[in-house]
């Protein structure tokens, strides 16, 4: 799917046609130039590789800055695939934020916020065991058995447990562009997406 690169720059509300006060988030898409171009007899399949945010020399290593300078294009910080463009591009060439419309449905890809070690309450939102009175006092937010005693006498894989939450690769389909601002390069899409304030996203129609 055809796609750029942005960043989340915050949540906010826009009224409807209807009158209904609509939240939205508020992402900086692109520009983004295209720093290679994937094909069929080189590389087996079709894309373009996309780069977004400048980035200074110093901070990028020797490979990179020769990909760049292949490329004919300045260091960029953030690299992604897209496949499912329509049209010829060469390297060099900028793609903006009208490459989306209004009321375009698109797949918003992100990293959600890192919450630590957390228990299954939290994690998986377990009910807790027993009650709170009636003399227990540790065990209200307890994940409970994890497993039979005598058969199969093993903990199953997968078993929800208490762990490491959140900061993970989400994926938040079908949501509805409300607005595109093509002077700031900026996208208004409806509901939220995964991830803090300045986390990259990827946006794929």
């Amino acid at each position: 799917m055809p796609g750029l690169l942005g960043k989340k720059i915050g949540m906010t509300s826009v009224f409807s046609a209807d009158g209904k006060n609509v939240p939205c988030t508020v992402i900086e898409v692109g520009p983004c130039v295209v720093t290679q171009v994937k094909t069929l007899e080189n590389d087996g399949y079709e894309a373009l590789q996309l780069g977004f945010q400048e980035q200074k020399e110093k901070h990028a290593t020797k490979p990179e800055l020769g990909h760049f300078k292949k490329a004919g294009v300045t260091p960029k910080r953030h690299l992604a695939e897209f496949k499912g463009f329509e049209g010829e591009y060469n390297t060099g060439d900028t793609i903006g934020v009208d490459l989306f419309a209004e009321n375009d449905f698109v797949d918003v890809v992100g990293v959600s916020k890192g919450k630590g070690y957390q228990g299954v309450v939290k994690r998986h939102g377990f009910g807790g065991v027993g009650q709170s009175t009636h003399g227990q006092h540790n065990r209200l937010r307890a994940p409970g058995s994890v497993g039979a005693c005598s058969y199969p006498a093993k903990v199953f894989k997968g078993m929800r447990m208490a762990g490491q939450t959140g900061n993970q690769r989400v994926t938040v389909q079908n949501l509805q562009v409300l607005k595109v601002i093509a002077e700031h390069n900026l996208l208004m899409i409806k509901g939220s997406i995964p991830g803090s304030k300045g986390s990259i996203v990827l946006i794929e129609k």
